[in-house]
């Protein structure tokens, strides 16, 4: 035991003499300043690499749909004639960019690719990323900036719908391209183009939005078809009501459009949403100046997924000889998701025929979603 204290005794300097050795004692000086110089380089091209990357701000989510299924009657003007029954497949895909320089506003850009086309017997396979012309083409499908203004949300597109701060009441999401609007047909403008607006939330369940579209060759020019729009609404999360109110130029005149919308879900998870919106064309023949469409939708958790089913007009309705024609259109719809991003929807449809000749259309189809 005495003799530990003088071991370490000894030890101590030792131990001191250890930790000053350092790497320029078996490295030359020259040496030393070259390899230092060498690692302020590849920490200088490192923050170059950094500084070229994406921005922490910027995410990027993707999305891509594949359907397969049959159209009736599609077309056919002669009753004893059979529509396309033919099986076809089809797809879409869509990469959605999103940037944001101060917390908040934010930059969104989205490209869209498919071959399926938003007319032709297809037409109701509402594909996400479809195109006009049906083919495989990459194309932006809208720029937008919102940015706070005040204590308002604004925005500026090209694009871009001029209803897209609205809040239309209705929860019913079927995977048609026709009832998912929920009869709000002209009056949430839509379409493209140039787009601006604002919305407030007054936060106590109204919000409140206006917005505009202009054609992108002639803003604001008279007798270009140019549209604007307001909205009204109180949701909550058992039920909800808007009103939104447009006017339209048509070239002959301004026409105007009044859409109303509701739902209520019950403590089942049932949600039953309607819509009813009604038009005044302005310029028209007495007989011909009334546009109309209605809807009514219920969906609600089913087993592992959603089961809905809807009815209402095909699109809107427009006045003939002071007749409201009616054409209306059925779906039922089961959505299930395999896992957090694939969810497959089979859907079948019923358009009335239009004419007393025609042969109702009826389409049946599988969509499979993917989101990544």
């Amino acid at each position: 035991m005495l003799v530990a204290p003088a071991t370490l005794g000894l030890l101590a300097p030792v131990a001191a003499t250890a930790n000053e050795v350092t790497i320029s004692d078996f490295t030359p000086a020259e040496q030393l300043a070259i390899t230092n110089s060498r690692v302020d380089g590849l920490e200088a091209r490192l923050n170059n690499v950094e500084a070229g990357s994406f921005s922490e701000t910027t995410t990027a989510s993707f999305s891509a749909d594949f359907a397969i299924g049959a159209v009736d009657g599609k077309g056919v003007t002669t009753i004893d004639t059979d529509g396309d029954e033919t099986l076809q497949a089809v797809y879409g895909f869509q990469i959605d960019l999103n940037t944001s320089f101060t917390g908040e506003d934010s930059l969104d850009i989205s490209l869209d690719a498919g071959n399926g086309a938003t007319t032709g017997a297809l037409a109701e396979f509402d594909l996400n990323g479809a195109n006009d012309a049906g083919g495989d083409i990459l194309a932006v499908d809208g720029v937008t900036y919102t940015f706070p203004l005040g204590s308002a949300t604004a925005f500026v597109g090209d694009n871009t719908d001029g209803s897209m701060l609205f809040t239309t009441a209705c929860v019913y999401g079927g995977p048609s391209n026709t009832l998912d609007d929920c009869a709000n047909v002209t009056a949430g403008i839509t379409g493209g183009g140039v787009a601006l607006g604002a919305s407030y939330d007054f936060d106590n369940g109204f919000t409140t939005a206006v917005g505009a579209q202009f054609v992108e060759t002639g803003i604001a020019t008279v007798g270009n078809a140019d549209s604007w729009a307001a909205n009204l609404a109180y949701t909550t999360d058992s039920y909800g009501a808007s009103v939104t109110y447009a006017m339209v130029e048509d070239g002959t005149g301004n026409d105007t459009f009044t859409a109303l919308n509701g739902y209520y879900s019950f403590d089942n998870g049932l949600n039953i949403s309607a819509g009813y919106e009604i038009g005044d064309l302005d310029g028209h023949a007495a007989a011909a100046d009334e546009t109309e469409a209605y809807f009514v939708g219920i969906n609600g958790e089913v087993g592992p997924g959603e089961l809905g089913a809807a009815v209402g007009t095909y699109g809107k309705m427009t006045e003939s000889g002071g007749v409201m024609p009616e054409r209306l259109m059925y779906e039922a719809y089961y959505s299930y998701a395999v896992n957090d991003g694939m969810t497959i929807t089979p859907l079948i449809y019923t358009v009335e025929k239009s004419g007393s000749t025609d042969k109702d259309e009826t389409g049946i189809m599988v969509k499979t979603s993917f989101s990544f």
